[in-house]
């Protein structure tokens, strides 16, 4: 099945979701190899809808890769996409990831987990060889990470530690606030992750060291994993609301 020619996709009325298009499909086209990569991580968000629905072009009779979801909604992007579903533990070894961000600063650091899937994206980017960001641009920090994502890092913790871990990031790492998730209008109570833990969100302000400061989130006792996603990306697309694409890699 020959892919469709990106200069001839019909136009999308919200000039935003074409740029996004417009990333997604670039990112797919200028860095998955059909030949080598046959086990593709997918990851979730408005983003990489347009990510698994480009790969779904590159099935035919003639390829032969799986994909690896990261949750509940990149399943249903996997399925839909008639792309074929594989789990991170029969394929621990990922040969190319894709997936969205709530933040990227100047060194491609990320801030990840506002959909509530941190661990489960974090499990099949680290173990991806290449790991691809597509996101619009409001995601992109000019600076550091916190300077536009104003709630908060994401941390997955262990339920019966939430209170602890609250105590913990506010006395000794100094946090502005730091709250469980809540499950809003539709679900009375927090959050509750793929892995059935809680998420918190934790207000640092702007990070000047995300590296340091997700080391120090891991050692809290009852911390799963943190939302700040550390020397993981190597590239990141872009799409801006005039409808064109910025790269940006290390």
């Amino acid at each position: 099945m020959p892919l469709t020619d990106l200069s001839k996709l019909p136009p999308l009325p919200i000039p935003l979701e074409q740029a996004k298009r417009i990333a997604a499909y670039r990112a797919v086209d200028e860095n998955f190899d059909v030949k080598t990569h046959k086990v593709v991580g997918v990851g979730s968000g408005t983003t990489v809808v347009y990510v698994a629905e480009r790969l779904g072009e590159y099935v035919d009779k003639n390829t032969n890769f799986v994909c690896i979801p990261t949750g509940f909604q990149s399943k249903q992007l996997i399925v839909s996409n008639k792309l074929q579903l594989g789990s991170i533990e029969q394929y621990p070894e990922v040969d190319i990831a894709f997936d969205g961000a709530d933040e990227v600063d100047e060194s491609l650091q990320l801030i990840k987990g506002g959909g509530a899937c941190l661990f489960q994206e974090k499990l099949v980017s680290s173990s991806a060889k290449k790991f691809i960001i597509v996101a619009d641009s409001r995601k992109k920090s000019p600076k550091y990470l916190g300077y536009n994502w104003k709630k908060g890092v994401p941390i997955e913790v262990v339920p019966s530690s939430y209170v602890r871990v609250l105590a913990d990031l506010q006395n000794k790492l100094q946090c502005k606030s730091a709250s469980v998730r809540e499950g809003g209008s539709a679900k009375a109570g927090p959050v509750v992750t793929d892995n059935s833990n809680f998420i918190i969100d934790a207000d640092f302000g702007e990070i000047a060291d995300p590296r340091k400061l997700h080391q120090d989130i891991k050692l809290l006792v009852g911390v799963v994993e943190t939302g700040l996603f550390i020397d993981n990306a190597e590239k990141a697309y872009f799409g801006n609301s005039d409808g064109t694409v910025q790269i940006q890699q290390l």
